[in-house]
C-alpha cells in the first residue's frame, strides 16, 4: 500500500462516482451513504472520518499542536497554520477575477466575492435578516441570545462583538485614532468623528 504513494497507482474505483483511491473505499463510500460512525462524546456531533472527529475534539480540549516557527502562535489544524503563515510572507495567492484584489486565504476571497454579487446566503432563523458572511450572522445572533463573550480585562464589562470591546478599551487607554481633517480634533470612535464633522459641514452651508 505504501509503495502506491510513490507509484501513484490507485486500483480501487468507486462504483458511484468513479473516483479512484490507493486503499479500500470504506471511508470514501460514507460520503455517498451519509453514514457517520464517529461521534463526539462531548457534544454528540458525528463524522464520517475518524480524522475529522480528532480535529473536532480539539475545539473541546483546546489542543493546538501546530505552531508557527516565526511567531509561536499555535493552531488546532494544519490548514489554519498554512493560512496563518501568509501573514509573515505577505503572499496573497487568491485573486478576485472581477476586481483583481488578492487575498492570503481562499475563505477571505470567498467572503470578498459577495461584494460583487450582493449575495447574502446566511440567514437568521429568528428574524430572517440575511448576511454576506457567516461571521456577520454570528455577531447578529447574539442580539437575540444576549450572549456577550468578549470581556474587558480592566473593568469586566462584556460585549457581544470584538469590535465593540476594542472601541470600549480606548476609554481605558485614552487612544483616539480618528482625527478630523479640518480642525485636527481626535476621537476614540469613528461614529463620534462623523458626528463632529457635521459641525464643519454646517459651517460651510
Amino acid at each position: 500500500v505504501h509503495l502506491r504513494c510513490h507509484t501513484g497507482e490507485k486500483p480501487y474505483s468507486c462504483g458511484t462516482c468513479g473516483k479512484s483511491f490507493r486503499t479500500i473505499l470504506t471511508d470514501h463510500m460514507r460520503c455517498h451513504t451519509g453514514e457517520k460512525p464517529y461521534s463526539c462524546g462531548t457534544c454528540g456531533k458525528s463524522f464520517t472520518l475518524r480524522t475529522n472527529l480528532t480535529k473536532h475534539m480539539r475545539r473541546h480540549t483546546g489542543e493546538k499542536p501546530y505552531s508557527c516557527g516565526t511567531c509561536g502562535k499555535s493552531f488546532s489544524q494544519r490548514i489554519h497554520l498554512t493560512a496563518h503563515m501568509t501573514c509573515h510572507t505577505s503572499e496573497k495567492p487568491y485573486s478576485c477575477g472581477t476586481c483583481g484584489k488578492s487575498f492570503s486565504h481562499w475563505t477571505h476571497l470567498t467572503a470578498h466575492m459577495t461584494c460583487h454579487t450582493s449575495e447574502k446566503p446566511y440567514s437568521c432563523g429568528t428574524c430572517g435578516k440575511s448576511f454576506s458572511r457567516w461571521t456577520y450572522l454570528t455577531d447578529h445572533m447574539r442580539r437575540h441570545t444576549g450572549e456577550k463573550p468578549y470581556s474587558c480585562g480592566t473593568c469586566g464589562k462584556s460585549f457581544s462583538q470584538r469590535t465593540i470591546l476594542t472601541a470600549h478599551m480606548r476609554c481605558h487607554t485614552g487612544e483616539k485614532p480618528y482625527s478630523c481633517g479640518t480642525c485636527g480634533k481626535s476621537f476614540n470612535r469613528r461614529s463620534r468623528l462623523k458626528a463632529h464633522m457635521r459641525i464643519h459641514t454646517a459651517e460651510k452651508s
